[in-house]
């Protein structure tokens, strides 16, 4: 068949983030158990290292060997939910005083994108799940006020330790496309990302995921 470019319902796109979600390790129940990330502006997701490393015998190219991949990143934002301070070295001292460069607690993000292409705008979209993460130390800016109002941004960088998956090799980020999903499981697995009025929001596990949208 010959190849075409272009064709109606092809030019597909990927925009936006929104309904964000900070979730943390809760002992006592055993789950990531999630909270409202108002302001969210951006998440990047950077994978490094999966380098390629060659070695040599008998003068020729012996074995090509890659590494293993890890995920950072950064969320920026204009504000955070209150129990991000544990994951940022913050702790109470008081009432209305914290204190910086203490131990920094794991958590876990749940956001989503948008998707469409040139025949359907509002295609579908995305949850994009990244777990165990902790942030990294992260310069904070405060300019003084002009004529010219304007929000201070905040930015954190983050990297990740992998979960397991069966049959896989261990990830930190998984990605839940509403338009491959079945009917009415989105629904399911929202139920659990968000909560609902008996249950509180949790972040399942790969292997849970795929139990719940099968």
């Amino acid at each position: 068949m010959k190849l075409t470019w272009d064709g109606i319902g092809e030019k597909a796109f990927e925009t936006g983030v929104s309904k964000g979600v900070l979730y943390l390790y809760d002992k006592t129940k055993s789950k990531w158990l999630g909270v409202p990330w108002n302001g969210l502006t951006n998440v990047t997701e950077s994978p490094e290292g999966g380098d390629n490393e060659d070695f040599y015998a008998d003068n020729i190219l012996y074995a090509s060997l890659r590494g293993v991949e890890k995920l950072n990143g950064s969320v920026e934002c204009y504000t955070y939910p209150p129990e991000f301070e544990d994951c940022i070295g913050h702790s109470a001292l008081g009432a209305g005083i914290r204190i910086g460069q203490q131990d920094r607690i794991p958590f876990a993000l749940c956001y989503r994108t948008e998707i469409g292409n040139d025949a359907n705008p509002n295609a579908g979209y995305k949850l994009h799940l990244v777990y165990n993460c902790t942030s990294n130390a992260s310069e904070m800016s405060h300019d003084t006020s002009e004529d010219s109002p304007n929000l201070e941004p905040l930015s954190f960088d983050y990297s990740s330790n992998p979960v397991p998956v069966t049959g896989h090799k261990s990830t930190s980020s998984l990605t839940i496309d509403s338009t491959k999903v079945a009917e009415g499981k989105m629904e399911v697995l929202e139920d659990a990302l968000y909560g609902t009025t008996e249950n509180d929001a949790y972040l399942p596990y790969p292997d849970d995921i795929l139990t719940l949208i099968a």
